[in-house]
């Protein structure tokens, strides 16, 4: 494994809503994606606040990195991208954007490289809005529909016990995945993590 940053990759963004009632949301899989990168990485990350997101900069095989969860709420999740991204000029291109996806069952990862659509996902919507660009690469986690209702409720409860368990494995996979596009690139993830469990 190469000893520097896949030169590709400099943000990654977990996407989330801040605030205690939401923390172990399904809606806040990108959040635990990041809070579990932290612990895995190697290197040291420090907290910064700024404007409407939370971040942490620091350095990982010696290439700078930022780590953000955006506490704009889900829908405005692109303006602190966008100022993270000016701020540190970072293009689209050097981005990843980690969020929950309810057309995946729970379990599943799946890694895109840049370019598509949202999927209906409010916060990629405003990404990509505010980047002026779909080009930054993504990770989706499965969240499934769960039972027959609202989609907004669905999202905004919290895991079962059942689902816990299953959840915990993902965010491994998750941060493996990431530390792949980082060391690899987005097409050897794919390569990897696009397979059904």
């Amino acid at each position: 494994m190469a000893d520097k940053l896949h030169n590709r990759i400099h943000l990654i963004v977990g996407l989330g809503n801040p605030g205690e009632k939401y923390l172990t949301t399904r809606h806040n899989a990108g959040f635990m994606v990041i809070d579990k990168l932290r612990e895995k990485l190697t290197g040291t990350f420090e907290e910064l606040k700024f404007h409407n997101a939370i971040y942490y900069q620091g350095k990982c095989r010696g290439a700078k990195l930022f780590l953000a969860k955006p506490q704009t709420f889900m829908n405005a999740s692109g303006e602190a991208v966008e100022l993270i991204a000016r701020k540190n000029k970072i293009t689209p291109e050097e981005i990843v954007v980690i969020y929950d996806d309810m057309d995946l069952p729970l379990g599943t990862i799946r890694v895109r490289d840049g370019g598509g659509g949202s999927g209906g996902h409010n916060g990629v919507e405003s990404v990509t809005e505010e980047l002026k660009s779909a080009n930054f690469a993504r990770l989706r986690i499965g969240i499934g529909r769960g039972e027959e209702g609202s989609q907004v409720d669905h999202v905004l409860t919290d895991f079962t016990d059942s689902e816990t368990k299953v959840f915990a494995d993902v965010l491994d996979r998750a941060v493996e995945a990431v530390k792949l596009i980082l060391y690899r690139g987005t097409k050897e993830a794919m390569n990897r993590f696009n397979t059904r469990r």
